[in-house]
């Protein structure tokens, strides 16, 4: 079983070495070197994250900005200053907004059902609004338990966002009834 408790030594090289940019394997392997103790990675991972040290994912992608180099290294890097212009901004592609992604689900025939007709099983997925005076419908199928969906639009609405992001739809009334 690990201590629970970290000598201020300890938390005090954690820090230093966080901030020179290790992996927590190595910190492991360095803190339990010099002060002969059996961290685990997860350990400095978990000491690391209750200090509130930022602890951010290595990425091994290329980057539009150029990677620090070491100190043999430097004599051949450029500085940033020194760079032209153009390599010291980020591509004219990254500005451009992305065209909007139209979803559809295959082999579901919406009910197109009204506001008014929804009962409380059917599945909520709306269809239409989206010009100006078009009324908007729901797929009205039964829904998925514990969603507001059915099955296949629940699959639709569960992706990339946070769940507030993927609940979010904007309801327009287009007519009194």
């Amino acid at each position: 079983m690990e201590p629970s408790n970290w000598a201020p030594e300890h938390s005090g090289a954690l820090r230093d070495y966080v901030l020179k940019g290790l992996s927590f394997s190595d910190i492991a392997r360095e803190i339990n070197r010099t002060f002969g103790t059996a961290y685990t990675k997860s350990a400095v991972l978990g000491r690391a994250r209750r200090m509130g040290l930022s602890v951010q994912p290595r990425v091994d992608s290329p980057s539009i900005v150029p990677s620090l180099a070491t100190a043999a290294q430097e004599d051949c890097v450029p500085s940033r200053q020194s760079l032209p212009h153009a390599l010291q901004q980020p591509p004219q592609t990254a500005f451009r907004p992305a065209e909007p992604v139209k979803l559809r689900c295959v082999g579901v025939r919406p009910r197109l059902i009204s506001l008014l007709e929804l009962e409380s099983d059917d599945c909520r997925y709306p269809y239409g609004g989206d010009k100006e005076g078009e009324e908007i419908t729901f797929c009205g199928h039964p829904r998925r338990r514990g969603s507001s969906y059915c099955a296949p639009h629940f699959r639709l609405t569960w992706g990339p966002g946070t769940v507030s992001e993927r609940a979010a739809v904007v309801l327009r009334i287009v007519r009194v009834a």
